[in-house]
């Protein structure tokens, strides 16, 4: 699985268990893999746009403390993508498994 494909799912992830801002998902992203996983603003935003534009989440923005916010939310087209993708994920994890595994005896 690449970076973007990744991220993603990461995102999706996120996003299924509440509504959340960018720097929220960023933050989560992190937070849930203890640092071992960051979305950058660079490629985060990108995702998010795209995540959109194929109708896996829906945004609306809204002010608060005087300043614009953008919020992203799972459709339910996302939740079916996420379930799919936590599918495939599974297998390939298992499969890579198989491999490191180990020597037979």
């Amino acid at each position: 699985m690449n970076a973007r494909t990744q991220l993603r799912m990461l995102v999706l992830a996120v996003l299924e268990r509440q509504p959340e801002h960018g720097y929220a998902i960023a933050q989560a992203i992190k937070t849930r893999s203890e640092g071992l996983l960051t979305a950058r603003e660079g490629t985060l935003y990108p995702a998010l746009h795209a995540l959109e534009s194929e109708g896996l989440i829906s945004s609306r923005e809204y002010e608060h403390a005087g300043r614009p916010r953008r919020e992203y939310r799972l459709t339910e087209r996302g939740q079916a993508a996420l379930q799919g993708i936590r599918r495939d994920w599974q297998r390939s994890v298992q499969a890579v498994n198989s491999v490191l595994g180990g020597a037979e005896s």
